[in-house]
């Protein structure tokens, strides 16, 4: 792409354009990056004027624009920051300063590491968005070429992207750069996952044929029946949208029903609500499934309404329906506010002012005591849709999908969630740990004397939240939380060869930027801190050398009275890395259950009983036993393949129990034995992945509670 090239693309947006401006720093950029060359072998300055060309689709300015020509030029050229400010201004020599104070963030995965970058990242990004637009445009145009990277650095670049730069280009309300980048890191970080799913595409295809213009011209008719004018457009979900979903829902690809996408733009908002209506006369809506975004618009100003219907051969098909100018700010998000037609600053009531965004953004975070607090808010306020829940007074509480009834609480008031003791939701009074959706009316139970317990931080879901009972936790509970982070830490040392002695510790205080000693202590017993975490900052080595140390059953679980056995709850079968909580059972001493299992519900007011308990890191045996539900086709070998897939996993099969058999199917209870969560996870990946499978869940039974 030459100049001429760039100019045109700019024209089509901007007539008004300042040609002699970008033709200057094209020759600028270009003569700056001479002799420099890509890894794919390229002349250098294409990247910066492929990065420039990616703006232009947003419609942006001429000075970011120009940015994007010049946004390698002062670190990695002989250009100097006045050079660039006196030829191009100070504007733009700002604004390529920020770029390459970005570039150069080593966004390292330690989190310590993590949420320093992050404070800096937002600290760029509050002197003028515009910076964070082209650093994006730029990681897009990297992610595009980065087969010509060494393995190691597009892995690295890949996994970053994932973490950070994605999900912040879906929280500025550019959904279609998010779902690109995500696509694009999934490629690199487990191409083997996306080739299945492309493959499942490819068969779905060929068996059921095309149905994205089938129902395309479906959803028309109907419109067109109430006489609605709008367009229509249809396409299938992304792979690593599939792959998350799968997932998030613990389903295999046969079992997912909402893997087509329809967006109609229609000409008013009146329109908008009338397509609803007829699309939910023509086809039944799936409850749960809607959303209003156009009465409720999010932080970054996007606007839409979101249903899910049962179309074509019962297929789910999830339609957005918006307008022309919410489809604007939905394409551009933030970046809405500098658009441009027509020569002049688009008019989109709808763009939010990028000022005001970071405004509340940083509100949620400057609160946050350290590095850990800063990153908890930035990966649990930032990173997450929203939901719309209502106070009985019907004030509106924006929350993080996912909120509890204990984040609600902390949302109006501190003291609010200090004395939080129940809560009822559309009346009907429900557990702490229910997770709220749009729509629904939150009454909160106080009680004078209440105290936060321990247990609400694993409930909670917000930053604020946890951040506030971790606080109330250290100040009421600081000597328990040292004396329980004592024997945590003993434990982890032990594991590497080494002791946990008071030096040791102050000297870890020093590395992870806390007060001393008891600080660490008390953030490893409240579970803020990992032992291991420490161990590490101590002995990077030794931390990562010992990842395969094997964990006594004798010593599993940290936490317990002196002598007192392992006993785990059968109603939940806990295992090594979920969150646990100890219940005393008079004349059996604590039993070990999961932090959600529905048998703690009639036991929350009953806190003396409760005991903080925590899983000794490292590799344990497998020796935990979990309950699975599986439906199976009734065919010759599928039994024997089934034990085959479980044994390939390294996991043990102590019982089957058949519950229910029929003609073509059969259901069974298989008991197995694993060591952790994550063991659990891969063997339930690999049952619910064969093609005999129709259903899988984890089995839970009340019945077996103690």
């Amino acid at each position: 792409m030459d100049v001429e090239d760039l100019l045109s693309l700019v024209r089509a947006y901007n007539p008004k354009v300042n040609e002699a401006l970008i033709r200057d720093a094209f020759d600028y950029g270009a003569q700056a990056h001479e002799g420099q060359t890509r890894h794919s072998g390229e002349p250098y300055f294409t990247h910066p004027v492929a990065v420039a060309a990616l703006l232009t689709e947003q419609q942006l300015d001429d000075a970011t624009i120009v940015t994007a020509l010049l946004h390698d030029t002062i670190e990695d050229t002989g250009s100097t920051y006045k050079e660039v400010s006196d030829r191009f201004g100070p504007e733009i020599a700002e604004l390529i300063d920020g770029v390459t104070k970005l570039t150069n963030l080593q966004l390292s995965n330690r989190e310590s590491k993590q949420a320093e970058n992050f404070r800096k990242l937002f600290m760029a990004m509050s002197k003028d968005l515009r910076v964070i637009l082209v650093k994006l445009a730029d990681r897009l145009h990297n992610m595009r070429t980065i087969r010509h990277m060494r393995p190691e650095k597009q892995r690295q670049k890949a996994q970053e992207t994932m973490d950070i730069y994605a999900p912040l280009a879906g929280r500025m309300g550019m959904h279609w750069m998010r779902e690109e980048l995500e696509d694009l890191s999934f490629r690199v970080v487990n191409p083997e996952a996306r080739s299945s799913i492309l493959r499942r595409f490819i068969t779905l295809q060929r068996e059921s044929g095309d149905v994205i213009p089938k129902i395309t011209d479906d959803i028309e008719a109907v419109l067109e029946k109430h006489g609605i004018k709008a367009q229509v457009y249809g396409r299938a979900k992304k792979p690593y949208s599939i792959w998350r979903k799968m997932q998030d829902k613990k389903l295999a690809f046969s079992r997912l029903s909402d893997i087509y996408g329809f967006r109609v733009i229609t000409e008013t908002e009146d329109d908008c609500y009338r397509t609803v209506g007829a699309i939910h006369q023509r086809w039944k809506s799936v409850p749960g499934r809607f959303k209003d975004y156009i009465s409720q618009p999010k932080s970054n100003g996007y606007r839409s309404i979101h249903t899910t219907v049962s179309g074509r051969d019962g297929k789910r098909v999830e339609v957005q329906i918006r307008t022309r100018q919410m489809h604007e700010v939905a394409e551009a998000g933030v970046a809405a506010h500098w658009s441009y037609r027509d020569g002049v600053r688009a008019e989109n009531p709808f763009a939010v002012d990028p000022a005001k965004w970071l405004e509340s953004l940083n509100e949620r975070f400057e609160n946050a005591e350290d590095h850990h607090e800063f990153l908890e808010h930035v990966k649990l306020e930032m990173y997450s849709d929203q939901v719309f829940c209502f106070t009985p007074k019907g004030d509106v509480v924006k929350l993080p999908r996912g909120a509890t009834p204990i984040d609600f609480a902390y949302s109006i008031h501190t003291r609010i969630g200090h004395s939080c003791v129940g809560a009822k939701v559309d009346g009907l009074r429900v557990p702490l740990w229910t997770r709220l959706k749009n729509g629904q009316s939150i009454d909160i139970i106080t009680a004078e004397g209440q105290t936060p317990q321990a247990t609400w931080i694993d409930i909670a879901t917000t930053g604020r939240a946890k951040a506030a009972i971790r606080k109330s936790l250290r100040e009421v509970d600081r000597d328990r939380y040292i004396k329980l982070g004592r024997e945590l830490a003993r434990v982890a040392f032990e594991q590497v060869g080494k002791k946990a002695t008071d030096k040791a510790l102050a000297t870890a205080s020093k590395a992870l930027l806390l007060t001393d000693a008891d600080e660490v202590l008390a953030r490893i017993g409240s579970a803020e801190l990992s032992a291991r975490q420490v161990v590490a900052e101590l002995y990077p080595e030794l931390a990562n050398t010992d990842e395969g140390a094997a964990v006594e059953s004798t010593r599993a679980v940290i936490g317990l009275p002196p002598g007192a056995r392992t006993l785990r709850a059968q109603c939940c079968q806990p295992v090594p890395g979920e969150r646990i909580v100890g219940i005393t059972y008079h004349g059996k001493g604590p039993i070990v259950h999961a932090i959600d299992c529905p048998a703690l519900e009639p036991l929350m007011d009953q806190s003396e009983r409760w005991i903080d308990l925590h899983w000794t890191e490292g590799r344990h045996a497998p020796v935990h036993n979990v309950t699975a539900e599986v439906t199976l086709s009734n065919g010759i070998g599928v039994l024997g393949r089934l034990c085959t897939l479980i044994a390939e996993q390294n996991a043990n099969i102590s019982d089957l129990h058949f519950i229910d058999r029929k003609p073509d199917f059969f259901r069974l209870l298989i008991d197995m034995d694993v060591r952790d969560a994550e063991h659990l996870h891969a063997v339930m990946m690999a049952i619910e992945a064969d093609s005999d499978v129709a259903a899988l869940d984890r089995f839970r039974d009340l019945d077996r509670r103690p």
